[in-house]
């Protein structure tokens, strides 16, 4: 019967990554009968203060998973591609004063594109799974037709636990990936995936404390981290207010917008409203709802759609209307973009003001459950501060 669902779909390469949702995902596509592999990837190697690399915790996981489900596992090393393609850029971005997403970045360009062609190309596996919580409009259809998809191409969809849905992270997939890829916890809430790995024996796994933040940072501070890639460069803080100095930092590069500068000897808490990397100025706003911090425009790089581009696009060139966020765990606001039709930037309103959107950052869209797709923010404003209307910030409740 899985063979009839997954038409030509024999093999299936699951990612594996020591954890229990990778664990479970391995686990439904056995139970319908296919042919599952576990290929777990290497993308970082140096190790952490007590001399032990955690991908090797995390492949001691992955190997026992794979040894309690009887499949095989196999492993990948992208340190190098990892490193060029992530990790460059995303150091390069903070020399530049603009805070990259390398989560996005390491989707985009590792898991849905060098792991694909590996999984595709050495181990013969005709599709690829992962623990994401995403859906895509195929079900398990991806490869049923391929022609047709070629022609009208898949959708991605949120998962059904709206908690742990994981399109914001996959919103710059390519319609290539999405075509070769499963997510077999699409329609499962993260309860009911550790009660399927704790009775198929798997506690420990279903135990395992989830890992947070960039993998290579470890337990490091993120100024601790940065100041091993980027030479110190002092400046000094500028009240948005006064253009007064009120106090010094060793680096633009340690600072993005909405984060708090603890100034000693200052009664007020400040807080990041613009980084200038070519001055060395960071500015700063006193208060943490200060209009400075707040916008309701911004403008983006070309737009990826994973699909295609909105429908309204149909009715009027370039303009569309959809929901948007730039967190994974900021509520969803209502948008409308205008598309440059010659270079695909874009330019967006928001329905109400939101407090350090930030250049470096993806701007992700969706429409009715639909992820469309995401497009890198370039630059912001003007803010309130600058519209002076200092009276009229309201407050989101998840920042109070």
């Amino acid at each position: 019967m899985a063979q009839q669902i997954l038409r030509g779909v024999k093999r299936i390469a699951c990612g594996m990554s020591g954890g229990v949702d990778s664990a479970v995902s391995a686990l439904l596509l056995k139970k319908q009968g296919y042919d599952v592999i576990g290929l777990y990837m290497k993308n970082w190697d140096i190790r952490n203060e007590k001399g032990r690399c955690t991908a090797e915790d995390d492949l001691e996981d992955a190997s026992y998973v794979c040894k309690t489900l009887e499949i095989p596992l196999f492993t990948v090393d992208f340190v190098k591609e990892y490193w060029n393609e992530v990790f460059s850029e995303m150091v390069s971005d903070y020399e530049l004063g603009i805070t990259p997403n390398p989560d996005i970045l390491c989707n985009r360009q590792i898991k849905f594109h060098h792991f694909i062609n590996h999984a595709m190309s050495k181990l013969q596996a005709d599709a690829v799974a992962t623990g994401h919580y995403a859906r895509n409009s195929g079900g398990y259809q991806i490869l049923d037709d391929e022609f047709k998809h070629k022609n009208t191409g898949l959708k991605l969809l949120c998962a059904a636990d709206g908690v742990k849905d994981q399109t914001f992270f996959l919103s710059q997939i390519s319609q290539w990936a999405l075509q070769r890829s499963l997510f077999p916890l699409g329609d499962l809430l993260k309860s009911q995936v550790k009660a399927i790995a704790t009775e198929a024996g798997m506690e420990r796994i279903a135990r395992k404390k989830e890992s947070m933040g960039i993998c290579f940072i470890g337990s490091r501070n993120f100024h601790q981290f940065i100041g091993e890639y980027i030479d110190p460069s002092p400046g000094p803080f500028i009240d948005v207010e006064t253009g007064q100095v009120v106090g010094q930092h060793k680096g633009s590069h340690y600072w993005t917008l909405g984060q708090r500068c603890h100034l000693a000897g200052k009664a007020k808490a400040y807080f990041v409203c613009e980084v200038k990397p070519e001055s060395r100025e960071v500015i700063v706003a006193p208060g943490t709802d200060h209009p400075a911090l707040f916008t309701e425009h911004f403008m983006t790089e070309n737009c990826h759609w994973i699909h295609s581009p909105p429908s309204q696009f149909l009715s009027q060139p370039g303009v569309f209307e959809a929901e948007f966020r730039f967190q994974h765990k900021h509520p969803l606001i209502s948008c409308l973009g205008t598309v440059n039709m010659e270079d695909g930037s874009c330019s967006v309103k928001l329905s109400q003001p939101m407090r350090a959107i930030t250049p470096g950052q993806f701007a992700v869209f969706y429409k009715d459950g639909e992820c469309l797709g995401s497009s890198r923010i370039l630059s912001i404003g003007p803010t309130l501060f600058d519209l002076n209307l200092r009276d009229n910030v309201v407050f989101p409740k998840e920042f109070s």
